[in-house]
């Protein structure tokens, strides 16, 4: 064996096992991660996601909507997801650890989704802006996802879901009602809230405080007592 190939063999390896040691350091340190329980409020968070918005979840990941968004709200001084009002703090890895799938995203095409149950607009507005985007938002690049809604004859009373008629073309005597799969994913997304801020994260995340800068005043939940 040549020196040319030692070498390569040598800095394959150790390039190997330097991806691999920083791979498992970080899925050990989110494994461990358990949720935490509130004793002011005797509530454990991040909350359980109910049955419906867990369904939504599958339904976003099947629609590829992480290609597109990502939910992860990035902190540091000065943070553009904050100023954007993306998230009142940045995401920590206790956020995910009751989520079956982590649906991080790949790409900023759209905002990020983390906590869009906080500013997400009512479900008619958001059926309507999966049905047709550009209705909602001029000049929105997002695909519609009308397959997600069917268009059928009014049988008495109109649905309490169908769309604004105004809003959308329909055949007179018509209704556009979302599906099941519209239904749980709007059940998904306005459920997007990670609004607790756990003391031990706010610690390890918060930047030192500068020479004669007061600190804001907020409302941290007290530690439980050992």
């Amino acid at each position: 064996m040549n020196r040319a190939t030692v070498i390569f063999f040598g800095a394959f390896f150790a390039l190997t096992l330097s991806w691999a040691g920083l791979l498992l350091s970080n899925v050990r340190s989110y494994g461990v991660l358990a949720p935490y329980f509130d004793d002011t409020e005797n509530k454990a968070y991040p909350s359980q996601v109910p049955g419906l918005a867990a369904r939504g979840a599958q339904v976003y990941a099947d629609l590829g909507c992480a290609y597109c968004h990502t939910q992860q709200v990035r902190g540091g001084e000065p943070s553009a997801d904050l100023a954007r009002k993306w998230g009142g703090r940045e995401s920590y890895g206790r956020d995910y650890i009751r989520e079956e799938r982590v649906l991080l995203g790949d790409l900023r095409v759209g905002p990020d989704l983390r906590n869009f149950g906080v500013r997400a607009p009512a479900a008619a507005e958001l059926y309507l802006h999966l049905y047709s985007p550009t209705t909602v938002v001029p000049g929105s690049t997002m695909p519609a996802h009308r397959f997600l809604f069917a268009t059928r004859q009014i049988a008495g009373q109109p649905s309490p879901f169908a769309l604004d008629r105004a809003k959308v073309a329909v055949p007179a005597g018509s209704e556009v009602v979302p599906t099941e799969r519209a239904q749980v994913l709007v059940a998904y997304l306005m459920g997007l809230h990670d609004g607790y801020d756990y003391p031990e994260e706010k610690q390890k995340n918060t930047p030192p405080k500068k020479a004669g800068e007061k600190k804001p005043e907020t409302h941290t939940p007290e530690a439980p007592k050992k």
